[in-house]
């Protein structure tokens, strides 16, 4: 039989794995976004797994990481939170100065906002990190994301706003972001043959995931969006991913991990309106800023694995530091080929 080169194709785009993938689920939802539905059954299922395979995903890469790392992924993932979310606040603080509540009325910037800034800023995509960083980084750079899963949701973007207290902080969802990867980590832990089997599966996984993140992702959004959400996504990728390159390589890190955390997440989308119904003095901001953060989702979607592999090219990929076991050791191999 004739054989393609699928595979070595796909690595030939920077973050191919992750990127093809991505842009062909966008691709058919844009355009043909019946298909789910149309076909069903477990062709249907791949559309919306998107949170089913990360939960494995995370399980996989929780087997991969030694009780030893812990204090890293905690120095790691608080180091990229912090600084993520403190330029968010001083954005939000200068821009509160300058816009107010309300959005731009008129001209080339209308509809921009202080509420879409703070929102599209502050909170990275938990699974484009991830994914990322399996390709491109080490495990216990993959789990620092247990301590950036902070971001998550409105609260955060509420407190840089000033409106802190009007909604409860999260704690199941935070738990529940955790588990998998905790439950990897103790099974790994507890059994190497366990953490082996399970960590081949890392690389398999996210071309997957790939997939059913980009069938999530409207391209036609981008367009509505117009010049001033491309320009917003782009600004997304630049201004968090400067500050958080160089806190990653302050950390021990090539800036890999930064770059990669430069993202917006796709629920940052639906921010907006409950800011608005928690504080009504951002309703009208709030229509405008949900298409402009949408746009910002899609673009960083797209340009952040491409910058990300260029910069584990450019930079070189973070190396084992001996504090991982051979467990964790014998996946790098097998991630950092893809």
């Amino acid at each position: 039989m004739v054989q393609i080169p699928i595979k070595r194709g796909m690595e030939r785009v920077p973050g191919g794995m992750m990127v093809v993938p991505l842009l062909l689920g966008a691709l058919i939802t844009t355009f043909f976004p019946g298909t789910p539905k149309f076909f069903g059954s477990f062709t249907g299922a791949l559309f919306s797994g998107s949170l089913t395979i990360l939960a494995v995903f995370y399980v996989c890469m929780g087997a991969s990481i030694d009780f030893k790392a812990t204090p890293y992924i905690v120095k790691k993932g608080g180091t990229l939170f912090a600084v993520k979310v403190g330029v968010a606040i001083l954005l939000g603080v200068v821009f509160g100065k300058l816009l107010g509540e309300g959005p731009v009325a008129a001209g080339a910037f209308a509809g921009l906002s202080t509420l879409a800034i703070v929102a599209a800023m502050n909170d990275t995509n938990g699974g484009l990190y991830m994914a990322l960083m399996g390709q491109y980084g080490r495990p216990r750079d993959v789990g620092a994301y247990t301590i950036m899963s902070l971001e998550s949701g409105p609260f955060l973007t509420m407190v840089t706003l000033g409106v802190a207290g009007l909604a409860a902080f999260p704690w199941q969802t935070l738990v529940g972001a955790i588990l998998p990867l905790v439950i990897g980590m103790i099974l790994g832990n507890l059994d190497r043959e366990m953490r082996a089997f399970l960590s081949k599966a890392i690389p398999v996984l996210i071309p997957f995931f790939a997939f059913a993140l980009g069938t999530g992702l409207d391209l036609s959004k981008v367009w509505h969006a117009g010049l001033l959400g491309l320009l917003m996504g782009v600004g997304v990728v630049i201004v968090t991913g400067i500050p958080l390159f160089f806190a990653d390589r302050l950390t021990g890190g090539t800036g890999v991990a930064g770059v990669a955390a430069a993202s917006t997440a796709g629920n940052a989308a639906a921010v907006p309106a409950i800011v608005a119904s928690a504080n009504p003095a951002y309703a009208e901001a709030a229509p405008a800023a949900t298409v402009l953060v949408a746009a910002c989702v899609v673009v960083t979607a797209v340009a952040v694995p491409v910058l990300t592999a260029w910069t584990a090219k450019t930079f070189g990929r973070p190396e084992g530091d001996g504090s991982d076991e051979e467990g964790a050791d014998a996946a790098a191999p097998a991630v950092k080929g893809h």
